[in-house]
This record gives structure tokens, C-alpha cells and sequence, in this order.
């Protein structure tokens, strides 16, 4: 006989996947206008498109603060404390709100640390396989990388024309994930949130 997991698991990965999706492309979207990148790129426009449905009504109860996009940054948590909400009632658990709260800021700050790795990465691999080829989405890549790349260039400039800030980037990008995240995600344990919801 099947367990209830036939089931559950099914539903998990979906709200897993489009809730993340989702909140990706919240998050690219704060982010690209953090580095002030190109609005009319056609990617920045899908990005824009896709998520002023939920972000526009929430502008006019959360006006940005200075040059802080509050509503996005509010939009973003509310999806991922929704997301990790409906997959503990799936599995049938109770949850705190201050855990759920944590949970939810460390998975963005782990996502966010994400995109700036796996950005730098591609980055990198592009520029091995077509150097020199404009693309929209490399060139929000470029927007998205330089501001991390910048003073690690200035830290270890160029060896005999190579180019060391991308090794750099990645060794410290690693090394915040592995400083900051575990005391989070442990705080969260200790207020009483499985951090299996974030699997």
C-alpha cells in the first residue's frame, strides 16, 4: 500500500518549484535595480512584467525607502514564508512564526548568495567559450558580477593578463555561506523549525 508521500511529495516539489521560480525572478528583478541595470534589456523587461502583478498594488502601501525597493524585498519574504507555510500543513507539522521568519530570511540570503555564484560561474564559462559576443543576458550578467568583481580585481589585479576576481569572488562567496548561514539555520532549530522544510 502507498504511503501518504505518494502524494505529498508530488505537491512539495510543485510548490518547491514554482514558489522558487517565482521568488528567483523577485529577487533578480530588486537586484538588477540595486546595480541599476539596463530597464530596457528584454530580459529586465520579462522580469518586470512577470512580477509587477503582485508588486504594484503592494507599492502603494509599501513606498520604497530612499533608494530601497521595500516592497519587493517584503514581497520576496512573504512568498517564502507562504511556500515553507503550506508544505509544514502538507507534512502535517506546527511552526513558530519567529522560526518560520528566520528560516525564511536565511533561505533568501542563501538564494541571493546563489545567484551571485552561479552568475560569476556562467559568466566565466561564457567568456572561455565566446569571449567578446554581446548578449542580453550576459550583459545582465556583467551588471549583476561587477559590483562583486570590481574590488577583488582591485584586491588581486590581473596576473600576466589573467584575470584572478572570479576565483576570488567564488572562494568568498563560499565562505559566507559556510560562516553565516549554519548559526541561522541552527537558530532556527532552536526556536522550533524543522530545517528540513528548506530541502
Amino acid at each position: 500500500m502507498m504511503g501518504s508521500s505518494y502524494v505529498t511529495n508530488p505537491i512539495e516539489f510543485l510548490i518547491n518549484t514554482l514558489f522558487g521560480l517565482y521568488i528567483l525572478l523577485v529577487m533578480l528583478r530588486f537586484l538588477l535595480a540595486v546595480v541599476r541595470a539596463d530597464f530596457y534589456n528584454p530580459v529586465s523587461q520579462f522580469i518586470v512584467k512577470a512580477t509587477n502583478p503582485p508588486l504594484k498594488p503592494l507599492r502603494r502601501i509599501l513606498p520604497s525607502v530612499g533608494k530601497l525597493d521595500t516592497s519587493t524585498l517584503f514581497l520576496m519574504l512573504a512568498l517564502q514564508m507562504l511556500s515553507f507555510t503550506l508544505i509544514a500543513l502538507l507534512r502535517g507539522g506546527s511552526f513558530s512564526i519567529g522560526a518560520l521568519l528566520i528560516l525564511s530570511v536565511a533561505e533568501l540570503f542563501s538564494l541571493f548568495l546563489n545567484v551571485l555564484l552561479f552568475s560569476i560561474l556562467i559568466q566565466v564559462i561564457i567568456s572561455w567559450i565566446n569571449p567578446g559576443t554581446y548578449n542580453p543576458a550576459v550583459s545582465l550578467l556583467y551588471s549583476l558580477t561587477e559590483p562583486v568583481l570590481r574590488p577583488c580585481r582591485r584586491l588581486i589585479p590581473p596576473i600576466s593578463g589573467m584575470d584572478l576576481s572570479p576565483l576570488v569572488a567564488l572562494i568568498a562567496i563560499q565562505l559566507i555561506k559556510l560562516l553565516l548561514l549554519p548559526p541561522l539555520y541552527a537558530l532556527d532549530q532552536y526556536y522550533g523549525v524543522l530545517v528540513s522544510l528548506a530541502a
